[in-house]
């Protein structure tokens, strides 16, 4: 294995766009290493080699150890990495990805700093979610209200669909078993959508904790995101697992789920609606670009002294 200083570390145009990433990998009781810019899995049956720049979010379960050096890839590729709960189910700690852009974290402080511009990003999102309604004059309380009816009627109808009892929704948050199988795929689901949000969040620069629906939590842009695909990707999915099985029912839906991500691109389409939320386009993701700001939001180069004789002179005048 070769040593970290006789590797180069990898740069913004060496690396995957986030849409070209596997959406998340979940792995518990191995031991995470490095192996040149791959990460490596050792467990009791063998060594798995992953290669770090395709991956969106590592979760890591129970039973995990992983060393310095693969953190070090990990954080130089871009990827997300949480400390999760058995079957990945609760959400303990996370890894902070790689950015390279402010602009969209700028544009997100902007609109979220305007309680207007605030309650109209929330209304599109509701409009991302539901396009065949119109949220135009509904106040927060009634945005939150006629959500809670959509996801309600979302789930009666997939019972229905699917021929499974519904008794409603129903989470113990540190016991993952007091809920029925349909109500575990629906917390697996759940969880694994928030990883991927996360990693597409914290890949484009913006801040995890500014929220426009949810509000008060580190993770509140997260959870606004996550929710954009809720009754669209995540419950449905989680109906037709519980509904062939009840049977590991939450490693099932892990699995259904990546693979509905990718068949979807579903990294993609979020990449954009983020983007799209806010309004502004992120800078060329193949290098770096930094500047200073100055009067009248003109920005200027960095990297260079900006105090010239003039400069100075005109300083010593003020004074």
């Amino acid at each position: 294995m070769a040593t970290v200083s006789q590797r180069n570390a990898l740069t913004p145009r060496h690396l995957p766009r986030t849409g070209e990433r596997l959406s998340f990998i979940y792995l518990e009781r191995c031991v995470v290493h490095r192996d040149a810019n791959a990460i490596t899995a050792e467990d009791a049956e063998g060594t798995t080699h992953i290669p770090s720049a395709t991956i969106g979010t590592l979760l890591l379960g129970p039973g995990t150890r992983i060393t310095h050096q693969a953190m070090s890839v990990l954080g130089e590729t871009g990827a997300a990495v949480a400390w999760v709960g058995e079957q990945g189910v609760r959400y303990y700690a996370g890894g902070r990805a790689l950015t390279r852009s402010s602009a969209l974290a700028e544009a997100q402080a902007v609109q979220w700093a305007n309680p207007r511009s605030r309650l109209s990003v929330a209304r599109a999102m509701y409009r991302l979610r539901f396009p065949d309604e119109d949220p135009e004059g509904l106040t927060r309380k009634g945005l939150l209200g006629r959500e809670g009816r959509r996801v309600k009627d979302c789930y009666r109808a997939e019972a229905a669909r699917t021929g499974i009892r519904w008794r409603g929704r129903k989470y113990v948050p540190g016991d993952f078993s007091a809920g029925d199988a349909v109500n575990q795929a629906i917390t697996a689901a759940a969880q694994c959508m928030y990883g991927v949000a996360h990693a597409v969040v914290s890949s484009l620069g913006c801040s995890p904790a500014l929220g426009f629906v949810h509000s008060g939590h580190e993770l509140s842009f997260v959870l606004d995101i996550a929710d954009l695909y809720k009754t669209e990707i995540g419950i449905p999915l989680a109906f037709d697992v519980a509904a062939e099985s009840e049977e590991d029912v939450a490693s099932r839906t892990r699995r259904a789920l990546r693979d509905r991500i990718n068949e979807t691109s579903l990294l993609d389409r979020c990449v954009d609606d983020i983007k799209g939320l806010l309004g502004a386009a992120t800078a060329p993701a193949d290098r770096d670009v930094v500047t200073l700001q100055s009067d009248s939001g003109e920005l200027v180069a960095a990297g260079r002294n900006h105090g010239g004789t003039d400069a100075y002179e005109a300083e010593e005048l003020l004074w």
